[in-house]
């Protein structure tokens, strides 16, 4: 096993590369340069660890198995996301969610309205990367016309479906917690409600305040959107079909990936069933050959609208599969930083400094938190540093007589909720991608994902509902004394 100072030197230089991009260069370009940052930190680990001689070719590759077979497919998950986003954008469920959003919603009330919207949907389908791709664009497009700065509105819809991805008994985060930590699932979700809900609370006062004291400022004229999407688009309830099958086929737990599949080909039929002028403005003439290759172009390429108005062509704009391949390039650069550092055997290393030294269940709480942060950094992936931090401190929880429920509720505090603000882990790069708002922009303002690891160490440093058996927590405090 390499020492370690040489464990922890690829993580410290990627941690410097990218503040140095983000002092030097600015924080929309880390996601341009950030998987160069990756490669380079994880050569730099091969090499580290070849030259202290401890790399071996069955290591790499169980890190290759490991780190491949969790993130991998969210590739194809990214590509079909993709192309929800432009089907359901030409074929006018979204601009018609944004008709209806602005003439019913207040803006005083829009972020709480929001955030509360996008959490009931994540309950309900158990999903927060599906709510994010489509309730939340909508969302995202109706903030953007009444002149919310961006940060918050995408806050506000990471923040609700991140809650109820959480809460989600459908949940795949959620199942994945538990089992890792030997915890029943319904006693694991009854005993995170401790943290969740009071996080969750505290995040809608926040967004509420905001509303009510923020004086957005929009690109144009509400009712100018209206006349446009009216103009441009057929605006009818029958788009919301669409949106309405997608949301029963998750909540009946159809796969996630035949289930977006499904959706971009309803999107699809939808541009010529409800569009047609959307269709006339896409075709190229009127034989078979030209239906193919305006689908395959439509799909696979960005659509642009040119009305004169650039706000408005902005918002209705798609980026088809083209747009998403940078984020494809990123997760695959994460996956191999990844499989680096557990090949290696480097991340075993820095875990095992953590939890070496750990005395009273703040500390070990406060470890676990830590830790799991540190994990999803290194991995770039949130099922993956679940299990590894299950793995990793099950044992030290054993010890000090803590239970098992903690740790999971711990991990899943510290994991799964601030994935999405890792600029480089899968879900930070995808949600950063779908809502058009980089991960830096929206940080910030994701008020219940930086919540809920403050929770857990409140949590622990008051000892509320929390137990611990009475000989073990005597033995290791006469231990630390």
């Amino acid at each position: 096993m390499p020492s370690f100072g040489i464990s922890a030197a690829p993580i410290v230089l990627l941690l410097v590369s990218l503040a140095a991009v983000v002092a030097f260069v600015g924080a929309d370009a880390i996601s341009v340069l950030s998987p160069w940052a990756l490669l380079t930190a994880a050569m730099l680990a091969v090499l580290l660890a070849a030259c202290s001689g401890s790399l071996s070719r069955r290591g790499m590759k169980l890190g290759f198995c490991r780190n491949s077979t969790q993130i991998m497919p969210a590739v194809p998950m990214l590509v079909f996301i993709a192309m929800v986003s432009t089907t359901w954008m030409l074929s006018g469920v979204v601009p018609t969610l944004i008709d209806y959003g602005l003439r019913i919603l207040n803006p005083t009330f829009f972020l709480v309205t929001a955030c509360a919207v996008c959490a009931v949907i994540s309950v309900l389908t158990g999903s927060s990367w599906s709510t994010i791709a489509t309730v939340g664009v909508a969302f995202m497009g109706i903030g953007t016309v009444m002149g919310f700065h961006p940060g918050w509105v995408a806050g506000a819809i990471i923040s609700g479906a991140y809650f109820g991805d959480k809460v989600s008994p459908l949940s795949d985060t959620t199942v994945v917690a538990s089992s890792a930590c030997g915890v029943d699932l319904f006693e694991h979700i009854r005993y995170l409600m401790f943290t969740a809900i009071p996080a969750m609370v505290m995040a809608l006062v926040v967004f509420f305040v905001a509303g009510i004291m923020s004086d957005p400022e929009p690109a144009m004229a509400t009712s100018d959107i209206l006349d446009r999407l009216a103009v441009n688009f057929n605006i009818s309830p029958w788009t919301l079909l669409i949106p309405a099958i997608t949301l029963t086929m998750i909540a009946m737990r159809v796969s996630t990936l035949f289930t977006l599949f499904v959706s971009s080909m309803m999107g699809l039929a939808g541009i010529f069933i409800f569009q047609p002028g959307v269709t006339e403005m896409l075709l190229g003439g009127p034989s078979v050959g030209d239906y193919a290759a305006m689908i395959g172009r439509l799909l696979w390429t960005d659509t642009t609208f040119a009305t004169g108005h650039e706000a408005f062509d902005s918002l209705v704009s798609t980026g088809g599969v083209t747009g998403m391949l940078p984020t494809i390039f990123l997760v695959i650069c994460a996956m191999i930083f990844g499989t680096a550092m557990i090949g290696t055997g480097m991340l075993s290393v820095v875990t095992h400094r953590i939890t070496s030294r750990l005395y009273g269940r703040f500390a070990i709480v406060g470890s676990t938190v830590a830790g799991g942060l540190f994990i999803n950094g290194c991995t770039a992936d949130q099922y993956i540093s679940l299990i590894i931090g299950g793995n990793m401190f099950r044992n030290v929880y054993r010890r000090f007589g803590l239970e098992k429920r903690l740790l999971s509720r711990t991990l899943e505090d510290s994991v799964s909720v601030t994935s999405v603000l890792i600029p480089w882990n899968s879900c930070g790069v995808t949600q950063s991608t779908v809502l058009g708002v980089g991960t830096l922009t929206y940080l910030p303002f994701c008020v219940f994902n930086y919540l809920s690891p403050l929770m857990s160490l409140l949590m622990a440093f008051t000892g509320f509902k929390i137990k611990q058996a009475a000989h073990l927590a005597r033995r290791r405090v006469a231990a630390s004394a």
